[in-house]
């Protein structure tokens, strides 16, 4: 049975910023002591019987005290700039909603982010960036925040995404990645681990030529002096 105990290890702690990740964090922290239930239902639990046994007075008496443990928690997790938002809350529940209506928004609120985010998801292109690994940097910090605001987005439909918006260098490497595997089943790490390959093999072919170039031209001037010599 999970501990209700929540002096170690620290809640994580939140000032201001990057809610939704201190949110994910929070509820993790909350679960694991057993008081999560308890911020998302405020209810008193159910009164004694007229003449409770001492395991129901057990009970009663943890299942009270995880009303306070867990407001306790979310107090200790915030800065003291945003413990005085909370500090007038009686339950756990009422300090959780307080902090995500102000710091995430209504439902309202929410849904336009989603939006926003999912229309600089679907316009986001490859050609946009230096490389593969900046653009995949830019595409999963969008998706994190997706799903950080609790909506769904699944890796097929992020590998997708990527197969439609690379550049033409890539078309070799797609028709290969075609006939080798099922592009339905491939994962979103093993799409870039073979992108990143191609991509890294591209560059060392163009250091070469160009190592290649810079050697033949040195080379040229070496016997163009030598014959103004003679």
């Amino acid at each position: 049975m999970a501990s209700s105990n929540c002096s170690l290890p620290p809640p994580p702690i939140f000032s201001g910023e990057n809610y939704q990740i201190w949110a994910v964090k929070m509820k993790t922290y909350l679960s694991a002591f057993d008081l999560w239930k308890v911020v998302e239902n405020e209810k008193e639990p159910p009164q004694l019987p007229a003449n409770p046994t001492v395991t129901q007075m057990k009970n009663y008496s943890e299942e009270k005290a995880k009303r306070y443990k867990a407001k306790s928690c979310i107090e200790f997790s915030v800065s003291d700039d945003i413990f005085i938002r909370i500090m007038t809350c009686e339950t756990a529940k009422q300090a959780w909603d307080v902090l995500k209506e102000e710091f995430q928004g209504s439902d309202k609120t929410r849904q336009m982010q989603v939006l926003n985010l999912r229309r600089e998801f679907e316009v986001l292109k490859m050609k946009e960036f230096k490389n593969l690994k900046e653009y995949n940097d830019r595409l999963m910090k969008i998706v994190n925040k997706i799903r950080l605001l609790g909506e769904e987005l699944s890796d097929k439909r992020i590998v997708e995404k990527v197969l439609v918006s690379l550049p033409e260098r890539f078309e070799s490497k797609i028709s290969s990645l075609e006939d080798s595997n099922d592009l339905t089943k491939i994962t979103l790490a093993e799409l870039f681990n073979a992108l990143q390959a191609q991509e890294q093999r591209r560059a060392i072919r163009q250091e070469d030529s160009t190592e290649g170039a810079f050697t033949a031209k040195k080379k040229g001037k070496m016997q163009t002096e030598s014959k103004g010599r003679k």
